[in-house]
Formats: C-alpha cells, sequence, structure tokens
C-alpha cells in the first residue's frame, strides 16, 4: 500500500476520517445501520493485533508520541461524532 498522508495537504485537515470510510470493514459493518457486538469484537481484534505489531518497534520517546497521537485522535474522533450528532439535531430543529 502506498504511503498517505495524515493530513491534506492544502488545509493540513486530519484526512484518517475519510480513510477510514475507504475500510471495507467499517463500511460493511456500518451497512445495515447497526454495529453489532461481533462487528465491535473483531474491530477490537484488529486494533490489538496492529498494536502488538507496532508497539515494541517503538523506541521510547517515538512510543510517547504515537500513544498521545492515539489518544488525541481517539478524542478528536469523538468530538467530531459528537458535534455532527448536534449538528443534525439542530437541522431536524429547524425543519
Amino acid at each position: 500500500m502506498p504511503r498517505m498522508s495524515w493530513l491534506d495537504p492544502k488545509s493540513d485537515v486530519p484526512m484518517i476520517g475519510d480513510y477510514v470510510q475507504r475500510l471495507e470493514t467499517f463500511t460493511d459493518a456500518l451497512a445495515d445501520g447497526v454495529i453489532e457486538k461481533h462487528e465491535l469484537e473483531a474491530q477490537e481484534k484488529r486494533v490489538v493485533d496492529l498494536m502488538k505489531q507496532i508497539e515494541p518497534r517503538l523506541d521510547d520517546k517515538l512510543h510517547e508520541q504515537v500513544t498521545r497521537l492515539l489518544c488525541e485522535l481517539s478524542a478528536y474522533n469523538i468530538m467530531m461524532t459528537l458535534h455532527s450528532l448536534a449538528q443534525g439535531r439542530l437541522q431536524q430543529a429547524i425543519k
């Protein structure tokens, strides 16, 4: 797989969300509008497997930075989701 930039080169907006929308496992899980327990467990397994592959390869400084990146990215994703939900509710209230 070719290297994909984490940021849009023109706007510096994170591109990870766009890449997530291209993940077949993600789009398959969302197809019916419901995330089943087994789908969530499968996603967790993919995350754990990748963490186990990558974490031992990081020196202490890079490990600290990647850990912070993962935490900040998780916070950003939750905030974006909550913001989008609030915007949706606002649009419904206006109609």
